[in-house]
């Protein structure tokens, strides 16, 4: 059985931990769209940080791993349950890296 969108909302935002905001909306395609917000720290101005991945198979892990990289760059001494897979989150972002070339300057992160 698939789990509904606010069942997939809620693990989100206990793996994610007391310092994020998640939801789920649907993306074009009708696929799931994956945000993390930060209670705490502001990208631009008013606007709260937030990492936002839209829909595909690898949505969620790939917001997930952004926030897992907030969290520790940004709140070291934070605790959240997603931070067990930081070590998988770095050799994702090693992988992507290597694979698109990142010296071309792209970035694999955004």
């Amino acid at each position: 059985m698939v789990a509904s969108r606010s069942a997939r909302e809620r693990k989100a935002a206990v793996e994610a931990g007391p310092l994020a905001t998640v939801s789920i909306d649907l993306d074009g395609q009708k696929q799931f769209a994956y945000k993390i917000g930060c209670t705490v720290c502001r990208a631009k101005g008013h606007r709260k940080w937030s990492a936002y991945r839209p829909g595909g198979d690898n949505g969620y892990m790939a917001a997930m791993d952004r926030w897992i990289f907030h969290l520790v760059e940004k709140h070291p001494g934070a605790d959240a349950p997603c931070l067990a897979f930081l070590a998988e989150a770095q050799q994702r972002l090693h992988e992507r890296r290597e694979g698109s070339g990142a010296g071309a300057g792209s970035d694999p992160d955004s």
